[in-house]
């Protein structure tokens, strides 16, 4: 779920009780909208719609489990980041997003001439050379699109076409969240 700002003066009553109720996650059992149902005094049809609702109108992004990977034993991460050409830029983000050691991967635009990266792919594993042989995959199969663009000595501006980004500490993450 997303952060919410001036949306938040378009909620219902409603709206607001169903994230209060959800933005620390949904209930870890086998039927939570029934649960969320229950607290809310309403059907689990009208919690779905409200849901559905929220999702087509942009308050809620996405609802995902977010597994705390560390604890799976994947302590090594590392954000690939990656200069391609943008007119095959979907069709390779698709193939990248498909690869099995992926979590998640997406187009963002460039800031040129500082960021010339276009795809982020996010890779997990036991071992830096774990994270350091999918990178070498992801870069076997983008080969034939990644760009090369001129350095620039004078401005002390080096581009490559692709680099990885690894994590230094784990950062919490969190859903919709509203002041009470």
């Amino acid at each position: 779920m997303s952060s919410i700002t001036q949306e938040q003066d378009k909620l219902t009553d409603q709206e607001r009780q169903y994230i209060l109720l959800t933005q620390n996650g949904l209930p870890i059992i086998q039927e939570p909208y029934h649960a969320i149902a229950e607290q809310m005094n309403i059907s689990v049809e009208q919690v779905l719609s409200l849901t559905k609702s929220m999702q087509e109108r942009g308050i809620i992004r996405r609802i995902a489990a977010v597994p705390n990977h560390y604890k799976l034993g994947y302590q090594f991460n590392g954000m690939t980041v990656w200069d391609i050409d943008d007119e095959q830029a979907e069709k390779f983000g698709d193939a990248v997003g498909q690869l099995p050691f992926v979590s998640h991967c997406y187009l963002r635009p460039r800031f040129l001439p500082e960021w010339n990266y276009n795809l982020f792919a996010m890779v997990h594993g036991k071992t830096e050379e774990s994270i350091a042989k999918y990178r070498g995959q992801i870069k076997e199969l983008l080969k034939e699109v990644l760009v090369t663009r001129n350095h620039d000595s004078s401005q002390n501006i080096i581009t490559k076409s692709n680099d990885m980004l690894t994590s230094t500490a784990i950062l919490k993450k969190t859903g919709l969240r509203l002041k009470k």
